[in-house]
């Protein structure tokens, strides 16, 4: 990296996640000087580095969060760069998405409006291959940036719906992500999958072949700055995935290789069965206040069946090639697994 470059200015906004967190410190690796927006009670866990820069921000507020915005940067200093990864996946209440999903993000433009800090070169919205809705279920044709998007949950109808109004915003430099099922260390959905075939039981949903895809989260940050770079990204789409997928039982034998696990019992639901315990668990997370993993929104993407993936515009446009097929960043993602066991293991007999 040029000498200039590392004089280049970062704003990750959602960055006390799990991605979030990747992103910072890839930004910090790069030689980015990296600030890390975050609400007040956002945990920090990963984003301990010395180096970052915090930004406390009132999301639903456009005015205070532009105050704050001209306040944490030296007077005629503007981000080159803004990373927003801010989101949710899963709500008590679906309007939530909608909320946050949506009108955060326009406030977020608002602010950048009004505190005169739009990037000079680049917003890029981390959105999700769900904006896109079911592809094609019988001839399982990849899906590609090209397809005209028809998302059939809430999630991904919140996401759309951002997307569209990165679209009409003329002064945005925006570029957007829409990557497949994200895994890696610290990330929950997946480790329920790799703790469940460690007890020897795969649960799967349907009797239809499935078609999976998967992004190792580093690669999904690699691409993120070798994108933001790129002037061919301004204002385009791109679908991020590793490029081929998987059937169900190809997952289950990878990760139970890497666990050591020697027999899996493969149970597979009937989708009406799939459909009552996602009601059920939706329920029951609205009573405690807490959001569901299983809800009727995840069981249509869990009722999805083809989730293959045409990436080669982003080959094309920035040079995109994961580097960590589903094999490699499962062993990664299991070593992680393994060590929090080890720990945990450790810490109950002290």
């Amino acid at each position: 990296m040029q000498e200039t470059d590392k004089k280049k200015k970062v704003l990750v906004v959602g960055a006390g996640g799990f991605i979030g967190g990747f992103i910072a410190a890839e930004s910090l690796r790069r030689g980015y000087d990296t600030w890390v927006a975050v609400r007040e009670s956002t945990s920090r866990r990963y984003l301990t580095d010395g180096r970052l820069h915090f930004v406390v921000l009132d999301y639903d507020n456009a005015e205070s969060m532009a105050a704050t915005l001209r306040e944490s940067m030296p007077e005629g200093e503007r981000w080159d760069y803004i990373v927003y990864n801010l989101g949710a996946t899963k709500c008590v209440n679906f309007a939530d998405f909608n909320r946050i999903n949506y009108l955060t993000l326009r406030n977020f433009v608002e602010a950048l409006r009004l505190s005169g800090l739009l990037p000079a070169q680049r917003l890029l919205y981390m959105s999700s291959l769900s904006a896109l809705g079911p592809g094609d279920e019988r001839g399982y044709t990849p899906m590609d940036s090209g397809m005209i998007p028809q998302p059939n949950t809430r999630y991904g109808v919140s996401k759309i719906k951002a997307e569209t109004f990165l679209e009409t915003c003329a002064d945005v430099p925006w570029t957007i992500f829409r990557p497949t099922g994200v895994y890696g260390p610290h990330e929950q959905d997946y480790l329920m999958m790799i703790k469940s075939i460690d007890s020897h039981f795969d649960f799967g949903v349907g009797y239809r072949k499935q078609m999976l895809t998967f992004i190792y989260v580093e690669d999904l940050v690699n691409a993120i700055f070798d994108a933001i770079v790129k002037p061919a990204t301004l204002k385009h789409k791109y679908i991020i995935s590793e490029d081929r997928a998987y059937t169900q039982s190809e997952f289950r034998k990878i990760v139970a290789d890497e666990l050591g696990t020697k027999w899996v019992i493969p149970v597979k639901l009937p989708l009406w069965t799939a459909y009552v315990a996602s009601v059920v668990a939706e329920k029951i997370g609205a009573l405690r206040a807490k959001p569901s993993t299983l809800n009727r929104d995840k069981f249509k993407i869990m009722k999805q069946r083809n989730w293959a993936c045409d990436i080669s515009d982003a080959v094309r446009d920035f040079g995109f090639s994961p580097q960590f097929p589903l094999r490699r960043g499962i062993q990664v993602t299991v070593d992680a697994y393994k060590e929090s066991k080890r720990k945990a293991k450790k810490g109950g007999r002290s």
